[in-house]
């Protein structure tokens, strides 16, 4: 490690706007292009059903598929943002979105869902994800972590919740082909700013971190060897201990929950109890609003609250909500319906920012790496979840038996989020441990 003494090297932390801002506001840009197609398959499903016939199953699986992908590649995604840089990577895995969305208005046939849909837009949209996020509030940020995760978390929402009604009007009013053309614009658009402004790390751009103190910062080593060794390594390393397998379980259950079951499947759900297309995915796109207030508080909460705690309560929370939905779905939107999208919004991905501090405080500089693959777990559970709702709705006709079973599984993630370890408050720089427990290297992940 070399120590930021020089002038030059300090001096990005006097300047009025800190970079990391900048960065933080660009990564923002990127995650919210990417997000167009997170929601789009609710929209899309009832027009490729309307032209080519293809079943809820089959269309599922495409999205379980992408859902897969997206968290699978995410570890590897880490170690590459370390090994080639993220603006590389962050440029490749908008393109690949754009491919996908754009590619897909060729489809003829259903095998071809897997293409565009499941792996083009899956490896590209894993490929940034929610490691993207931790990187870059990782790396360029130590006063104000947990609100930067919040907030670039909430980007994906804001995607959603600006991107999914005209994508739903597009589908139901023009085409969906057009849709799918707007998704991938959008996608490429974000591609020239992610190469002017976004950096790896602040001395790339002559400064420290925000909020690291200048006589005491060191920068870290960067890393070298294999991306692909060092993800599998990370992983070899956190199945060893009980809070990776913990975090992993519940945070599965929390994709399970959210991508795979409303992200998926409430804009069909709504439209099999009379209500319109538009009008569902607008309910959506509320709980997008409301994600963005639910996830920026919950970072800020994360700086300041037992992060186990907050899980409890996001998990217990949100399966109260899935027990009532059969009740509440009609074909109007009345009072209950309302405040469902409204708690369930706030609850949304609520959960990221303290599990990923979770993984920070546990596992040390090797923290990123194994939140990749805790966020794997999470599209796992999605992508279960996305193929196993639509079976149900083809075998009993209703979704009401997919609602229960992820109000069930809240509970079981509830349980298992008491179960992490807690290692909260003040701990010296290097590396400690404690007998049975997880090996922390705080102070690096915190420039890691």
């Amino acid at each position: 490690m070399s120590r930021l003494s020089t002038d030059p090297r300090l001096a990005g932390h006097r300047r009025r706007v800190h970079p990391a801002w900048w960065v933080a506001g660009v990564a923002f840009v990127a995650l919210f292009a990417a997000a167009g197609f997170r929601a789009a398959p609710g929209a899309l499903m009832v027009p490729l059903h309307d032209e080519f016939g293809w079943s809820t199953s089959v269309m599922s699986l495409a999205v379980a598929v992408n859902l897969l992908l997206y968290g699978l590649v995410s570890p590897f995604a880490a170690a590459l943002m370390d090994r080639f840089g993220l603006r590389r990577v962050v440029s490749t895995a908008l393109t690949l979105v754009a491919l996908g969305a754009g590619g897909s208005v060729l489809m003829t046939a259903s095998w071809q869902l897997l293409v565009f849909w499941g792996v083009l837009i899956g490896a590209g949209t894993g490929s940034m994800a929610l490691v993207f996020a931790a990187t870059v509030a990782n790396r360029w940020f130590v006063a104000r972590r947990g609100l930067v995760m919040g907030v670039l978390t909430a980007g994906q929402a804001t995607g959603q919740l600006v991107l999914l009604p005209p994508t739903a009007f597009l589908a139901e009013h023009v085409g969906w082909r057009v849709a799918s053309l707007v998704i991938a614009a959008v996608a490429l658009a974000a591609v020239p700013l992610v190469g002017l402004v976004i950096r790896d790390h602040p001395e790339d751009r002559g400064t420290i971190p925000y909020g690291a103190d200048p006589t005491t910062y060191t920068a870290p080593q960067r890393p070298a060897g294999s991306a692909v060794r060092r993800a599998l390594e990370g992983l070899a390393f956190a199945v060893r201990h009980r809070t990776f397998w913990a975090l992993a379980v519940a945070f599965a259950i929390c994709g399970a929950t959210t991508n795979g079951l409303i992200g998926i499947h409430f804009i069909p759900s709504a439209h099999d109890h009379g209500m319109e297309a538009t009008t569902a995915a607008g309910l959506l796109a509320v709980v997008g609003v409301f994600d963005i207030a639910g996830t920026i508080a919950s970072g800020w909460l994360t700086d300041k609250i037992d992060p186990r705690k907050l899980l409890v309560f996001y998990y217990a929370f949100r399966g109260v909500g899935l027990l009532l939905l059969p009740s509440l779905l009609s074909d109007q939107v009345h009072p209950s319906m309302v405040l469902f999208v409204v708690v369930y919004g706030l609850d949304w991905v609520a959960t990221v920012p303290p599990t990923s501090a979770l993984c920070r405080e546990h596992f040390g500089e090797r923290g990123t790496i194994v939140f990749g693959w805790v966020f794997a777990s999470h599209q796992i559970g999605a992508a279960v979840a996305a193929f196993g709702a639509g079976i149900v709705r083809d075998v009993f006709g209703t979704y009401t038996y997919a609602w229960w079973a992820g109000a069930a599984l809240c509970a079981i993630a509830a349980v298992l989020s008491i179960l992490v370890t807690s290692r909260r408050g003040p701990t010296p720089t290097g590396t400690s441990a404690k007998p049975g427990g997880d090996s922390t290297t705080d102070a690096a992940a915190g420039a890691h």
